[in-house]
């Protein structure tokens, strides 16, 4: 196995723990409510404690790797995450929970900008794409698997023993991380001439000053990405907070018809893998510009037709097919979208992961919100569906204003 192809398995495995770590509290959530008796308000503030956190430390974590290096500041985040992970299990109130999960989201922010930052300089732009949707397909393989391993470790070691169990895998991984990975492939004695070659111009230099803010504000390309991010996160979000909900009380989905729900994240695991490989050969095809654009435009345009169409059926059969190909096509684009902020990022190529993935937190916050707030005004589950279309619709508008081959400081 060449080590380019070692440093993406590791990245895989450290998407399986982000969902791993991030999951265990929503399968632990019942029965912590119970032991520190937290009301559902209340359980709700702890999950948006943890999306405030890991939004405003995007940026920061992602600067930070441009600066210091993805194995110094990788080895950080996880190793900070995994002991707020173990302290999770070690809570006696709510305030105490509250403070933990707040530490941990911080902690966690700056993960998949550092992944992005690694990828930068062990992968070619011909396949940049393809490594980052390996990635996100780890990430969504790991989230769709989560909940039945917590689950088996919970029956036998209770869900504070649980979160020791898997601070611990965190652990291991960030000093294995630590002691293989180095920042750039010419300084792995091991790496063959041929592999460089392969690798090509790259590795991206480390940042030595500090971020240009002012170029930042000023870049139309930059709002671009964090207007399509924020847009296309504002469905992707549905999936992961309502999804379940929106099944049983909106359609009627019974006991043995939701085993059925976990067909969107497969197929967004398929999306991301398929999405990387054909990011590469549009930008073989049409260049950085083109190539970028139009997957990720014609991605959002089927994903708003899906999740339209998913919005009037009338079988739960057909809602859920409308439903997994709107978060498949979502996904299939996704690799473009984070290999653009490589693109245009270059030396700075964490930070700008930063500044899109705090904005797709941003529009995560509000979808959870809006969508709550509009079954309440109008009384109808499916009243959300048509505004996140015409939402993913303003996301593939937006992919068209974004140039992947004018860097940041050009």
């Amino acid at each position: 196995m060449k080590y380019r192809h070692r440093v993406l398995a590791f990245l895989s495995v450290l998407g399986v723990i982000t969902y791993l770590d991030r999951v265990a509290i929503s399968v632990a959530g019942p029965k912590m409510q119970e032991e520190l008796g937290i009301g559902p308000e209340a359980w709700g503030l702890v999950g948006s404690v943890f999306a405030f956190a890991y939004g405003i430390f995007e940026i920061p974590g992602g600067a930070l790797g441009d600066r210091l290096g993805p194995r110094r500041v990788l080895t950080r985040i996880v190793l900070w995450w995994s002991a707020f992970t173990v302290f999770t299990g070690m809570v006696s109130n709510y305030f105490m929970l509250l403070a933990v999960r707040f530490a941990f989201g911080a902690g966690e922010a700056g993960a998949y900008p550092n992944a992005s930052v690694s990828v930068s300089r062990w992968f070619s732009t011909r396949e940049r794409t393809r490594a980052i949707g390996v990635i996100w397909m780890a990430s969504q393989l790991g989230g769709a698997a989560a909940p039945l391993l917590i689950a088996l470790v919970q029956q036998r070691v209770g869900w504070r023993g649980a979160f020791f169990v898997f601070g611990l895998v965190g652990v291991v991984w960030s000093a294995a991380w630590y002691a293989w990975y180095r920042d750039s492939p010419a300084e792995k004695p091991q790496v063959t001439p041929e592999e460089l070659a392969e690798i090509g111009t790259p590795p991206l230099r480390t940042a030595a000053h500090s971020v240009p803010w002012a170029t930042f504000v000023r870049s139309r390309n930059l709002w671009a990405i964090a207007g399509t991010a924020a847009s296309y996160v504002y469905a992707y979000y549905f999936f992961q907070s309502w999804l379940h909900t929106y099944l049983v009380r909106g359609r009627g989905f019974s006991a043995e018809e939701m085993p059925f729900s976990s067909l969107p994240f497969l197929l967004g695991a398929l999306g991301n893998f398929l999405g990387g490989f054909a990011g590469d050969a549009m930008v073989r095809r049409f260049g950085l510009k083109r190539g970028r654009s139009l997957t990720g435009m014609a991605s959002l345009v089927s994903a708003a037709v899906w999740m339209a169409a998913a919005g009037i059926a009338d079988q739960n059969s057909t809602v859920l097919i409308g439903l997994s190909m709107s978060y498949a096509s979502i996904t299939f684009q996704q690799p473009s979208m984070w290999a653009a902020c490589v693109d245009v990022g270059q030396s700075h190529a964490g930070a700008v992961a930063g500044v899109m993935n705090t904005a797709a937190q941003a529009g995560s916050i509000l979808s959870s919100s809006v969508f709550g707030f509009i079954v309440a005004f109008t009384g109808s589950y499916a009243a959300p569906l048509p505004v996140m279309a015409v939402i993913l619709l303003l996301g593939a508008a937006l992919w068209m204003c974004i140039d992947a081959s004018k860097p940041l400081e050009t």
